[in-house]
């Protein structure tokens, strides 16, 4: 049995209708799991959302979470995405206190270095925006740090498989009513 903690991405196809995260949420604080990260929005189809979940866990417990959300009657789809055969992105806006010029051109050169934007520039700060993975953005922190970060939001990770794959590809991660039917969408 494997009893290591470590981080998983869900990827969970739902209804776009009102109540639906909350009904996922609650799943997830009645089993007494800590949600890492969480990121929801439409898809092509705008009845469809995709709900991205973080969360630290053994592989024992990550089975049982995903079990608990195909059981779930808005729920259209789950899928377990690897590390290795998926992309995971978070975007990142931080702002940070730059008074003068010469600390504005140095915020300016380290984010160049890690391709940040600059979108947001006042006499006493700026504001950068990053989109990468965790340890990029929270290199960038690390160093931003010592000019004074005023406000920090990160959006959570989204992430899909890499190549062709679909969600919807494997029978395995779609449910069937009663008449043998799929509920996926897709």
């Amino acid at each position: 049995m494997n009893t290591v903690n470590k981080r998983h991405t869900l990827s969970v196809l739902v209804e776009n209708a009102a109540g639906v995260l909350s009904q996922v949420s609650r799943l997830f604080s009645r089993k007494g799991y800590n949600i890492e990260s969480l990121a929801v929005g439409t898809t092509d189809d705008p009845e469809v959302s995709r709900i991205t979940i973080e969360v630290k866990c053994d592989d024992l417990m990550v089975e049982q979470i995903i079990n608990q959300l195909r059981k779930q009657f808005s729920v259209y789809s789950v899928r377990l995405l690897p590390p290795a055969s998926s992309i995971r992105r978070e975007l990142v806006l931080i702002k940070v206190k730059a008074e003068s010029r010469e600390v504005r051109n140095e915020v300016i050169q380290i984010a160049n270095i890690f391709r940040a934007s600059i979108i947001d520039v006042s006499s006493k700060s700026l504001t950068l925006a990053i989109i990468g993975e965790e340890s990029k953005d929270d290199a960038l922190e690390r160093l931003l740090r010592e000019f004074g970060i005023l406000e920090l939001v990160r959006t959570g990770m989204v992430a899909l498989e890499r190549g062709e794959a679909t969600i919807s590809d494997n029978d395995d991660n779609k449910e069937t009513d009663e008449f043998g039917l799929g509920k996926n969408l897709l």
